[in-house]
């Protein structure tokens, strides 16, 4: 059964179109996320599918209500966190929490049991000013208020932006024990390592879905030989890789430089000489395992290459 279901949905800001044509369906209890960089599209979606915005076409349902013309109804059975932290930050953590309770005509003792795990981590400090709170109470606090009303469905835009890996690991998990609970969860996310987590993922990319499955499966459809490559100078390396007449892709990964042929093939001795002769030292050239944001990086190549 879907608990989420978009139908080409469109929306454009003056010249600017955020969102082209995209459609996917959620199932109910899923973990569900949606990867891109920032300017993908992932908040307008969220803003259309939480009635907060009109598309300019398509149509979307949750838990079959439309987001048009049941707008109420939608309320009522989702808990959204947007990207930025929008509590009130004046009051403290417990008339926070008391007040979102509140506007669903419920209180924090009646659904305590269902943020229990994630209030019981702040609430040493219920007293405080949410403005006076670290990022990552902060977050803890906003997915409390989300959902204290008990939602179906909860709808998360880029959560972990701004807060620290320690903290990131923690809201994964907690995300992990709401599932396991039978809410559907929608997260959007520009951090790739995160899609890994989710049971389906859409990748977008300028508005558009580029591909939607698990990231087990992604990864397999990934076709082409993978190669890290390292020498002493990692900025001259990236300049003189994307001179190299083999080349298909080159991105930077952290200390390491992730590479394609056009070849598609395992013997890369002239690769190695070609360095050599560009002055490089210590080269390293392995064979590894794609992951989510290789998959990512390669679509957009392709796309990239079909549309020059």
């Amino acid at each position: 059964m879907n608990s989420i279901v978009l139908n080409n949905i469109s929306k454009s800001y003056k010249n600017v179109q955020a969102v082209k044509n995209v459609s996917f369906n959620v199932e109910v209890g899923e973990l569900f996320g949606l990867i891109g960089p920032d300017g993908a599209g992932k908040t307008t979606i969220f803003r259309i599918l939480t009635s907060l915005l009109l598309a300019d076409s398509g149509s979307a349902t949750l838990m079959n209500f439309d987001v048009v013309k049941d707008f109420r109804n939608v309320r009522n059975i989702i808990g959204y966190m947007p990207g930025r932290f929008s509590l009130y930050q004046d009051l403290s953590v417990e008339e926070n929490l008391s007040f979102f309770a509140t506007v669903f005509g419920t209180t924090i003792e009646e659904n305590y049991d269902l943020i229990k795990d994630i209030y019981i981590q702040i609430e040493p400090f219920k007293k405080r000013l949410a403005g006076k709170l670290s990022g990552g109470m902060k977050q803890k606090l906003a997915l409390s208020c989300a959902l204290i009303h008990k939602p179906e469905i909860l709808i998360l835009d880029e959560p972990t932006t701004g807060v620290d890996a320690v903290s990131r690991k923690e809201f994964w998990e907690m995300l992990k024990r709401l599932k396991q609970k039978g809410i559907t969860i929608l997260v959007s996310t520009p951090y790739m390592d995160e899609a890994e987590i989710c049971d389906r993922v859409a990748l977008l990319q300028n508005g558009e879905v580029m591909q939607i499955d698990t990231p087990l499966n992604i990864t397999k459809q990934f076709h082409k030989l993978l190669f890290a490559v390292k020498t002493d100078n990692m900025y001259l390396l990236i300049n003189n890789l994307r001179e190299y007449h083999d080349t298909f892709s080159v991105y930077p990964f952290g200390q390491i430089v992730h590479y394609t042929s056009i070849s598609n093939s395992n013997n890369l001795a002239d690769l190695n000489v070609f360095l050599e002769k560009k002055g490089h030292k210590n080269i390293e050239i392995k064979a590894i395992e794609p992951n989510i944001e290789d998959c990512f990086m390669a679509l957009m190549t392709t796309s990239q290459k079909n549309n020059a």
